[in-house]
C-alpha cells in the first residue's frame, strides 16, 4: 500500500486520531535511528558555567572592550 492509497483515508480520521498518529510514527522513527549518543541510566558530566570565575573576568574584560568608545 502506497502513501497515495493510504491520504484519503487518513484525511477521514478525527483530529484525535491523526496526532495519535503522527505521535507513534514519530516514536517508529526514533526507535528506528541511533540518534541518541547517551546509554539509558549512565550518568554525564555536564560542565556549566558555576564556579567558572576566570570565564566570568574574560567576560567582562570583553564588555568593557566593546563599551569602550576607541571601537
Amino acid at each position: 500500500m502506497t502513501l497515495a492509497d493510504l491520504l484519503p483515508t487518513l484525511k477521514q480520521l478525527p483530529e484525535s486520531e491523526k496526532l495519535e498518529l503522527v505521535r507513534l510514527l514519530a516514536a517508529d522513527l526514533c526507535s528506528g535511528m541511533n540518534i541518541s549518543p547517551f546509554e539509558p541510566f549512565k550518568t554525564y558530566f555536564l560542565p556549566t558555567p558555576y564556579n567558572a570565575f576566570g570565564a566570568g573576568v574574560i567576560l567582562m574584560q570583553a564588555m568593557s572592550t566593546a563599551e569602550s568608545p576607541e571601537h
